[in-house]
Formats: C-alpha cells, sequence, structure tokens
C-alpha cells in the first residue's frame, strides 16, 4: 500500500531537449557497442581460428555470447524496474568492456570462449536498457520517432562492422574488434554517469527472484542450443538435440511455476495477460525470425546461387539495413502523429510478404538492380514492423514493469532469430540433401555448405544437379520467408490496439 502511495503521489521528472539528448546519447552508445560487437566480430572469425589454433571450436565464438545475452536479458529487465536503468546500464557496460580486454588479450580458443561468454553476460543489458531507458523520459506517442535512431545504429553497425573487422584483420590484428570497445565504452560510462542520473526508480525493498534466474538461464540456454546445434552439429532428431529440447521445455515449465509464486518476478505473469503485451512479444519472435533468417540466407544465396563476390555480396545486404531504417521512419512519424500503432505495421509487413515471394523467383538472369530493390523492400517491410511492437509493449505494461516488458521483447526477438535462422537453413539443407540423393549424394548438404568438403568431392552426376538443388533449396525457404511473414501479420490483424500516451507514466522516486 505505501508503495502505492508513492507512486500515486510522484510527479515525473521533466526534461529539457538537451537532458533528452544527453540521455539519448548514453542510451545509444550502449547499443551501438551491442549491435558492432554482433558484426565486426564475423569478419574476423576465421583470423581468430588460425590464430588460436581451434578451427573446430569457431562456432562457439558467436554461440557463446549469443547464449549468455539472451539468457541474462529478463534479468537485466526486471532489476532495472527495481533498482533504476542507470545503475544497470553502467554495470552492463562495465561489464562488457572488461570482457572486451580479456578477449582481446585471450592466449587460446577457451579463453576466448569464456571472455565471450562474459562479454554476453554484459551485452544482456545494452540493447534492454537502452530502450527502457528512452521508456523513462518519453512517451509512447512520441517514442516512435526515436526508434529511427536504433534502426540507425543497427544499421551503421551491419554495413561498417564486417567493413571495420575486414580492415583490423588485414592492417592491424584480430584483436582490435575488441580493443575498439574499450573507448567507445568508456565514452558510453561517461555519457550515462552525467546523462541518466535524474532516470526515475522504484522505492521499497525489493526481493530479487534468485530460483527464476537460475531456472531460467539453463533452460534459455537448452533452447538455444537446440537452434544452433540442430541439423549442423547433430540431426533434428538425434539423442543430444531431442534431449536438450525435452531439457529446456521443462525448465521453461518449472520457470512458470516459479513466477506465479515469486513475489517479484523475473518475467511478471500480469504480462503474459495483458493481450496487447502478449501478441507484441509473438510478433517480435515472428518478424525477428524473418528477419534473422534472411540476414543468414541472403549472403549465401548471394554467393552461391547468383555467383556474387564477397564485396558485391557486402554492398547488396547493404539495401536490407537501409530498409529497416526507411521502414522504422514512417512507422514512427505514424504514431507519433495519430497515436495507434497497428496500421501501419499492417502495410509494412505486407510488403515483406511479397519481397520474399519474389525471392523465390530470383535467379542467375535477374537484373542485379531488381535484386537489390527486392531486397530493400524486404528491410522495409520488416523495419516498419519493429518499433510498433516495442513502443506498443511499453505503452500497455504498468509503470513498474517497463523494464521487465522491454527485456520481454528483446528476449522474444533473439530467440525468434535463433530458431528462425535454424528453421530457415533446416530446409534449405533438406531441399538440398533431398535434391542430392537422387543422384548418389545424399548426406553431403550441409559438409558443402559449410565447406567442409569442394565440389569435386561430389559425385559427377551429383554435382551436375548440384546448381540447380541450391536455387530450389533456397526458394523453398524464401517461400517459408513468406509464411512467417504472413503469420506476423495475421498475429497483427489480432491485436488489441491501446491509444498510445502522450505522458510519460510517473514514477516513485529519482534515482540519486
Amino acid at each position: 500500500m505505501a508503495m502505492s502511495a508513492t507512486r500515486a503521489a510522484f510527479a515525473p521528472p521533466q526534461f529539457s531537449h538537451r537532458e533528452i539528448l544527453e540521455i539519448l546519447s548514453g542510451a545509444l552508445i550502449g547499443l551501438l557497442l551491442a549491435a558492432l560487437d554482433q558484426t565486426i566480430v564475423v569478419t574476423a572469425l576465421p583470423a581468430m581460428a588460425d590464430d588460436l589454433k581451434g578451427l573446430q571450436h569457431l562456432s562457439w565464438i558467436v554461440t557463446a555470447y549469443l547464449l549468455s545475452s539472451t539468457a541474462s536479458t529478463p534479468i537485466y529487465g526486471k532489476l532495472s524496474d527495481l533498482y533504476g536503468r542507470r545503475r544497470l546500464i553502467i554495470i552492463g557496460i562495465g561489464v562488457f568492456v572488461a570482457a572486451s580486454a580479456f578477449c582481446a588479450l585471450a592466449q587460446s580458443m577457451g579463453q576466448l570462449i569464456a571472455a565471450r561468454t562474459l562479454q554476453g553476460i554484459g551485452g544482456g543489458a545494452l540493447i534492454s536498457m537502452s530502450q527502457a531507458i528512452i521508456a523513462d523520459v518519453i512517451s509512447p506517442r512520441e517514442r516512435g520517432r526515436y526508434q529511427v535512431y536504433m534502426s540507425g545504429i543497427w544499421a551503421l553497425a551491419s554495413v561498417g562492422g564486417p567493413v571495420l573487422g575486414g580492415v583490423f584483420v588485414e592492417y592491424l590484428s584480430w584483436r582490435w574488434v575488441f580493443w575498439i570497445n574499450l573507448p567507445i565504452g568508456a565514452l558510453g560510462l561517461v555519457l550515462c554517469w552525467r546523462g541518466l542520473r535524474r532516470l526515475p526508480v522504484h522505492g521499497g525493498y525489493p526481493r530479487i527472484d534468485y530460483a527464476g534466474a537460475a531456472i531460467l538461464v539453463p533452460g534459455v540456454v537448452a533452447l538455444l542450443l537446440v537452434a544452433s546445434w540442430g541439423g549442423v552439429e547433430f540431426p533434428w532428431l538425434s539423442s543430444p538435440v531431442l534431449g536438450l529440447a525435452a531439457a529446456g521445455l521443462l525448465l521453461l515449465l518449472l520457470f512458470a511455476v516459479q513466477e506465479l509464486r515469486a513475489p517479484e518476478p523475473l518475467l511478471p505473469p500480469r504480462l503474459f495477460s495483458n493481450a496487447p503485451i502478449l501478441i507484441a512479444d509473438l510478433i517480435g519472435f515472428v518478424v525477428s525470425a524473418g528477419m534473422f533468417g534472411a540476414a543468414v540466407l541472403l549472403p549465401v544465396f548471394l554467393q552461391l546461387v547468383l555467383g556474387k563476390g564477397a564485396g558485391d555480396t557486402g554492398l547488396l545486404m547493404i539495401p536490407l539495413m537501409g530498409g529497416t531504417v526507411l521502414g522504422a521512419y514512417p512507422t514512427g512519424q505514424w504514431m507519433r502523429h495519430t497515436g495507434h500503432y497497428k496500421k501501419a505495421p499492417l502495410l509494412t509487413l505486407s510488403f515483406s510478404i511479397v519481397a520474399f515471394v519474389a525471392l523465390a523467383f530470383v535467379g542467375e538472369t535477374t537484373p542485379i538492380w531488381l535484386v537489390a530493390l527486392v531486397i530493400a523492400v524486404l528491410g522495409v517491410g520488416i523495419g516498419g514492423a519493429m518499433p510498433a511492437t516495442l513502443v506498443a509493449a511499453q505503452n500497455a505494461a504498468e509503470t513498474r514493469d517497463i523494464g521487465a516488458a522491454t527485456a520481454g521483447i528483446a528476449f522474444f526477438r533473439s530467440l525468434g532469430g535463433s530458431f528462425g535462422a535454424a528453421f530457415l537453413w533446416a530446409i534449405v539443407l533438406a531441399a538440398l540433401d533431398a535434391r542430392l540423393a537422387q543422384a548418389g549424394a545424399g548426406g553431403m548438404a550441409n559438409a558443402l555448405l559449410s565447406g567442409g568438403v569442394g565440389a569435386e568431392a561430389v559425385p559427377p552426376v551429383a554435382r551436375a544437379v548440384l546448381p540447380v538443388a541450391l536455387t530450389h533449396g533456397f526458394h523453398l525457404a524464401f517461400i517459408a520467408g513468406a509464411v512467417i511473414m504472413a503469420l506476423a501479420l495475421a498475429l497483427t490483424l489480432g491485436w488489441k490496439e491501446i491509444p498510445l500516451r502522450a505522458t510519460v507514466a510517473p514514477e516513485p522516486t529519482a534515482e540519486l
């Protein structure tokens, strides 16, 4: 009761335009750290494996970060509701920067993987906290316009990260892909320390759900390993994959039971009984499945089917990232001017469906300008849906749950991206294997696409059908991508819309 009275009496701090810009700068620097790390590392992976003599463990450099960052995101979200965003993002940046130094100093693949795991624990705070911080100072109705900045950060990291990573590997060392995080992180710490002092926090005596965290983390890790290993390290129906899936689902069921009885649950059950938030989570999951699936498939498709080199492939991926920014901008403006968030993603998701279907008809004779246009339309379709899910969830959440609701969106997006990429890639492999099996080379699809064997190792009859088989597999995957986006569109049609508030919800106390 005392907590409720405090909330009712509290008047939210008012922020000048200059203060908002200071707050945004700190939040966006944190987001840049997380986004850049996910793209700059990819270019340097071969050099890391060669230097540290650990080619067989190469995938774990990426997987370790993904596991720890995804599992820690809901924990940061809840803790920020209890202790304030400023403390949690400062802790996150600090852990991230320290782990980056450990990565740069690693002398073995085991040390690098361990440091990447620690880096992911810090990275789990950066994406969710940067989005929740904006929710503390900007009303839901105005918030959509600022999502454009976040989309721009992702686009900048997606385009500039691989280029910067290549420059470091070519002229300096792969270790610089981690050293670069130190000056950026130091700037982020200064901006957050100075600019976020007036961000609100809740009062009272919070109780942390340690049991929930202990159940959630291994459950999420198990399911992400299913997505990472299924069809790659082990067959989908193998004992390790099925065992991990069963363990992950059982742990998440136990987590749900724990959340129903915890005084301060990490993911409050009231979030999932709130229809707008639940649908926003589901849309985020599905749209991310399509987005990450496209991001994984398109570079391989462009090189193996269309015959483009690495440089041209990188250029052709720019429209995808640029399209997400172009899609986010009109969505944000629509939400700002109308106070509604449903119609814009309905339109843009339709674009993404058309784009995926169009990709299913792209071949070697398709003009390159048309390929770039289709990829850009896909980016617009995806980019237009993302801001709406986040703003809608924050708008529907109670003030005490803003951090948890924001982290929930980030959590489901990460899960969706992992499973979407695995699902669409599995379709390519299955279709390719089916065609190769007819020519006497069954079971070789994964080894071919991962570089485990060369095309010369494939029997001559199978080699003759390989180009057609590859094209067929990718086209089937793109049709599946269209189905995924159609599911997102169907969820959006049934989305209950709550008009966006024009004021920031009150908070109980100001952070010291």
